[in-house]
């Protein structure tokens, strides 16, 4: 299968793997710049000394000091088990809420690159690959 392959918006990624996912600052920039406090509501952050804030707790001038940054949250600060953004239309097909600023981990996703036999059975994208 090729490296190009379609993502048939099954939505099996992000039921299975769409949360507990670590982020990136270059994710946030947009969020902060956009100001959508819907989404860094979600976000858990451990800056460089140590205490973790909220995402909406944040400004620019505190990326630099940013040491990890964990998806996805309530907004009461405990790991949520399923991505807050994540919901299917009225056809099953898989949407994302968030999809044109979604986190990097969720963009470049792409199952039918890994060599993961737990895709293969799941992901009907991969299933031509399979071993």
């Amino acid at each position: 299968m090729p490296a190009d392959q379609v993502c048939l918006q099954c939505g099996k990624c992000c039921e299975r793997w769409g949360w507990d996912q670590k982020g990136i600052v270059e994710d946030l920039i947009p969020w902060l710049e956009k100001n959508r406090t819907d989404i860094l509501q979600h976000v858990s952050i451990r800056l460089s000394h140590g205490k973790r804030v909220s995402g909406t707790a944040i400004t620019a001038g505190d990326l630099s000091r940013i040491v990890r940054i964990y998806y996805w949250q309530d907004t009461a600060g405990r790991k949520m088990r399923e991505c807050p953004f994540f919901g299917r239309d009225e056809e099953g097909d898989a949407l994302c809420a968030i999809h044109d600023v979604k986190p990097r981990v969720c963009r470049e996703f792409t199952p039918w690159t890994w060599q993961n036999h737990e895709f293969y059975g799941n992901c009907p994208a991969c299933r031509e690959k399979a071993p």
